[in-house]
């Protein structure tokens, strides 16, 4: 008997969604809804497409009487995936093909209603990072499991297998955060990796956060934050192409940072989102596809189980600086673009790990500065080495500066002053566009051949820009894998002349002692580095 009861409970709410009795309160209640929304407005009555429909578009409702209906209809129609209008029949291949939990219609179990739908974002994810062996979905199914994460991106009662996963961590976590908005997801993403986090909910999570890498209306409060932003600078160019390239967390990113680095104004709303999330990627590589797909070798090898707080992260660039064997380029170019899109050179916060192992040297050696500013990580240089600096902090820090001294616009100062300098001499690209052909460091060394040209030699750079070239020639001195062009063209002579007896700091100085000794690539690096040195 007890297999009758939600059966014909199932079958009630079944008939809610398409009885015509329910579409015709529908019709009364959302009467100027429906003429203001267009789509709806077309909608044929009596096959529950009306519903649906107003379903879809319940953020833009606004009147009172119709959006307290339609929400109870949300909460309905959300307590299981078959009444969602049109989900099954996209995606009823999939679920088999998936093997995802039965579709049986006297389903015993609303919590398993919820797995159906976990389990096709898995699915979804699993592609996204070109998994061995993972299914390919359908491509309207894959926009249906997009719109039912993004319809339930405010209100996390409606993701049901989070909900459910993540109950207990709710009332530990998050108990006074208020529901709605997005308000519960944000508040317990910034406690994922607590100890005391459950690891279902964790990885209920990591599962939301990756849908948001591939299409950021997941995030209820940074679609809404925004909004107008991404409109204004046209980041959105075409919103009709689901799940497409700018659909992806790290397009808006990007073209966003890219705003905010050309001097443009991004909403104060908007760029605290885009914080949070810069954060996010940092602190967990798991959310970038190209990452788990292009450096699973070095995670195996070097780095796993170090998953929490950027750790994974850090020991993948200290693979990519060579102090841990080789890495694949394809791994190291995963890396660059990572560090573009979370761009922690403008604000060393988003680095979890560094900020968490320089905060000592912080306190003490910068605290002059405001929390924050991107001078913090010349600072932090220009204490590497000095009796201020702790060991950790000098490891993380030097991961960093690697990839950041791979591409010169990730320093924002030398970026705000170079900028016009850059476009004029050494024909850049802006600043969200990356050019393939460019060998790393290309731009900075056009830069420093400029800086120091005499009045007769013509086309010199501003005052403004040689100030910054001459502060990170200083800083990179310390270490030559911060000089990309020194280390391509010194490799084997710091083998051969540097490696034994020269401590860290020392090899420019090593280089400088053997000049005549040296081969004519490298000799020529060395003698100019020395010649700019000298004006200091």
């Amino acid at each position: 008997m007890h297999h009758v009861i939600p059966y014909l409970l199932w079958n009630y709410k079944l008939n809610l969604t398409t009885d015509p009795k329910f579409e015709s309160v529908a019709v009364e209640v959302c009467k100027t809804t429906i003429s203001e929304i267009k789509e709806c407005a077309t909608e044929p009555l009596g096959k529950g497409l009306l519903v649906s429909c107003l379903v879809d578009h319940r953020g833009n409702i606004t009147d009172y009487q119709c959006n307290q209906y339609i929400t109870k209809m949300t909460s309905i129609v959300f307590s299981d995936y078959r009444l969602i209008c049109g989900f099954l029949d996209k995606c009823l291949v999939d679920i088999n093909a998936l093997h995802c939990g039965s579709i049986s219609t006297g389903d015993k179990d609303i919590h398993s209603q919820g797995e159906v739908i976990a389990c096709l974002e898995k699915g979804l994810v699993r592609e996204a990072e070109e998994q061995p062996g993972a299914h390919h979905i359908k491509e309207n199914c894959k926009k249906a499991i997009m719109r039912v994460a993004e319809l339930s991106s405010d209100d996390f009662h409606l993701d049901r297998y989070l909900y459910f996963a993540c109950r207990d961590d709710r009332e530990r976590f998050c108990e006074n955060t208020l529901a709605g908005e997005g308000r519960v997801y944000k508040c317990l993403f910034n406690h994922k990796f607590e100890e005391a986090m459950s690891e279902r909910c964790r990885e209920a999570l990591t599962t939301r956060q990756k849908l948001i890498a591939q299409d950021y209306k997941v995030s209820y409060s940074l679609a809404k934050a925004c909004k107008s932003d991404l409109r204004k600078y046209r980041c959105s160019v075409d919103s009709n192409m689901p799940r497409a390239r700018e659909a992806r967390l790290s397009y808006l990113l990007l073209c966003l940072e890219s705003a905010v680095h050309r001097g443009r104004i991004v909403s104060g709303e908007c760029q605290g989102e885009m914080m949070d999330y810069r954060r996010m990627l940092m602190e967990d590589f798991s959310l970038s596809p190209e990452i788990v797909l292009n450096c699973r070798s070095e995670i195996e090898g070097h780095c796993s189980g170090l998953h929490r707080k950027g750790r994974t992260l850090h020991c993948l660039m200290r693979v990519g600086r060579g102090d841990m064997g080789a890495i694949e380029p394809n791994c190291q170019k995963a890396l660059q673009a990572l560090i573009q899109e979370a761009d922690p050179g403008a604000d060393y916060r988003i680095d979890r790990a560094l900020n968490e192992a320089c905060e000592s040297v912080i306190q003490t050696a910068c605290k002059h500065i405001r929390n924050g500013d991107p001078m913090i990580l010349s600072c932090l240089m220009e204490h590497l080495y000095t009796e201020k600096m702790v060991e950790d902090c000098e490891h993380r820090l030097l991961e960093l500066q690697y990839f950041i001294a791979r591409d010169w616009k990730l320093d924002p100062i030398l970026y705000k002053k170079c900028q016009g300098d850059a476009a004029r001499l050494c024909h850049t690209h802006g600043w969200n566009e990356t050019s393939e052909m460019m060998p790393p460091g290309a731009i900075f060394s056009c830069l420093y051949r400029h800086a120091y040209r005499s009045v007769e030699q013509g086309r010199r750079l501003s005052r403004d820009c040689k100030v910054e070239v001459q502060r990170i020639l200083h800083q990179r001195a310390l270490d030559v894998k911060l000089d990309p062009e020194l280390q391509r063209r010194c490799m084997t002579d710091l083998g051969k002349w540097c490696s034994e007896k020269t401590e860290a700091g020392q090899e420019l100085e090593c280089l400088q002692d053997h000049l005549e000794d040296l081969v004519t690539d490298c000799r020529d690096v060395v003698g100019n580095l020395t010649e700019l040195e000298s004006e200091f």
